[in-house]
């Protein structure tokens, strides 16, 4: 048999073990692993590199329809692609209009087309104006991965834009998701809390950084948790945490589990790798929410990470134009999200393998093979026959410095500019499709494909 493409000489990262062995690909898919397998048209050298399956980024805002001057899918593809990134799920907001309905969620596909040079999923929305379980179910029939809520304040008040839901609203999506057998996705901050110390500390005149971080302390985070976990005890409905940036969270979670409650945690490249203090020192490209914590926070949160808690990571890319992050001393009025995907992989490779000595095929199932469970995504995720080869040709030992110049986002900022990573992506196939090389950048015209929710659960 002569295969598409060949890769070998590398370190392959399988989902239990990394083997030096060859990886065929044959129509968009891994045909075989293993040694001596034949010819291919195509032969590339991955020695001195590790091959990943393709990152799975279950946590992106790109902005489109309605806000691309924030971002858009070709420039937020591009940077995906970059960051070893081959799949990703695409938030309901904050595009305009939020993906809510079979409207939005059409006129959402409808602007994704031809622009995505990597597969993509999406979310649906739950706010307060979609309850009605027709709008739920219309997304779910249309394929959604998973419904988003907020239990902090968001939005901007315009039309079409998305909406933070209160206990009642939380406690009726959840009925509602639950009989569609979805999942909710919840940000978890208490609102009235974070709201009001916000509105005091800016009453004072206190309106730095630190200011802004102490006006959402942990205790917000946990007890929206707790009361969310209640919820889902009650309504027996699926329940994935995102972005938990405090360990106490994370238990709080973890108790759940153990209790036998379907429950998940996502966490963000972010909490690991900055701290309050370089915060300070960065401004408002760091500021997101929930805040970045203390530098014992975090090394609490790698312990969870180490010890399996934490199922999935992602990064949380919530761009915007440099004019909302240039607000001066007034970090409340500065926007609440980092510019992120393209540094999630090579940054947390990084920092958990080659500073910290975690395996890499534990950091591949927080990156690629839970998000693909977690979301019920087929066909990726795995190393593995049958699998879409989705793959990453990453440089051990191979530091450089984020520099604004080689990001592809639209708006060229990111809080881990002049930082050193030491390792470096080389190559990202999408289904067998070159999108990335580390020489020449973006290859060729975007190749991505709407992936909908896989309705049988795999192992």
């Amino acid at each position: 048999m002569i295969y598409d493409i060949l890769i070998k000489n590398g370190k392959v990262v399988l989902e239990n073990q990394v083997a030096e062995i060859d990886v065929a690909v044959l129509n968009g898919k891994i045909k075989a692993i293993g040694c001596g397998l034949g010819d291919a048209l195509e032969v590339i050298d991955a020695q001195g590199m590790y091959v990943l399956p393709g990152v799975i980024d279950g946590h992106v805002h790109l902005c489109e329809p309605g806000r691309t001057e924030w971002e858009g899918f070709e420039t937020g593809t591009k940077a995906l692609a970059a960051g070893g990134t081959t799949c990703y799920v695409d938030m309901p907001l904050n595009n305009l209009p939020a993906t809510i309905d079979a409207d939005s969620m059409e006129q959402k596909l409808k602007a994704a087309q031809d622009k995505n040079y990597v597969d993509y999923c999406l979310y649906g929305g739950v706010v307060p104006h979609n309850l009605d379980k027709n709008q739920l179910k219309e997304l779910d029939d249309a394929g959604v991965v998973g419904y988003k809520a907020f239990l902090s304040t968001c939005g901007f008040g315009v039309a079409g834009d998305f909406k933070n839901i209160d206990d009642y609203d939380l406690y009726d999506g959840m009925k509602k998701l639950a009989e569609l057998g979805q999942m909710i996705s919840l940000h978890c901050e208490n609102a009235p809390v974070c709201d009001k110390l916000g509105e005091k500390a800016q009453a004072e005149g206190r309106v730095d950084m630190y200011a802004y971080l102490d006006s959402r302390p942990i205790f917000t985070e946990v007890e929206s948790v707790r009361r969310a976990l209640f919820f889902a005890q009650e309504t027996g409905c699926k329940t994935h945490f995102v972005h938990l940036s405090s360990a106490e969270a994370v238990q709080a979670v973890v108790d759940a589990r153990n209790e036998g409650m379907d429950v998940t945690i996502e966490s963000c490249p972010h909490y690991f790798n900055l701290d309050r203090d370089q915060c300070k020192q960065i401004g408002a490209r760091a500021k997101c929410s929930p805040p970045i914590r203390s530098k014992e926070d975090s090394e609490a949160l790698w312990k969870e990470l180490f010890l399996g808690n934490i199922d999935i990571l992602g990064s949380d890319h919530s761009p915007c134009p440099p004019s909302m992050k240039d607000t001066g001393e007034d970090l409340f009025k500065a926007w609440g999200g980092l510019s992120a995907c393209q540094n999630m992989l090579d940054m947390m490779f990084d920092e958990a393998v080659q500073k910290r000595g975690m395996c890499p095929t534990q950091l591949m199932r927080y990156l690629s093979g839970n998000v693909a469970k977690v979301f019920s995504i087929p066909n990726k995720g795995k190393i593995e026959p049958g699998f879409d080869a989705d793959l990453v040709l990453l440089k051990p030992d191979a530091p450089y410095v984020v520099k604004a110049e080689d990001l592809y986002y639209r708006h060229k900022h990111s809080a881990y500019e002049g930082k050193e990573v030491g390792c470096q992506i080389m190559k990202t196939l999408v289904r067998g499709n070159v999108v990335f090389e580390r020489e020449s950048g973006i290859v060729g015209a975007p190749v991505g494909r709407f992936v909908k929710k896989d309705t049988i659960r795999r192992s």
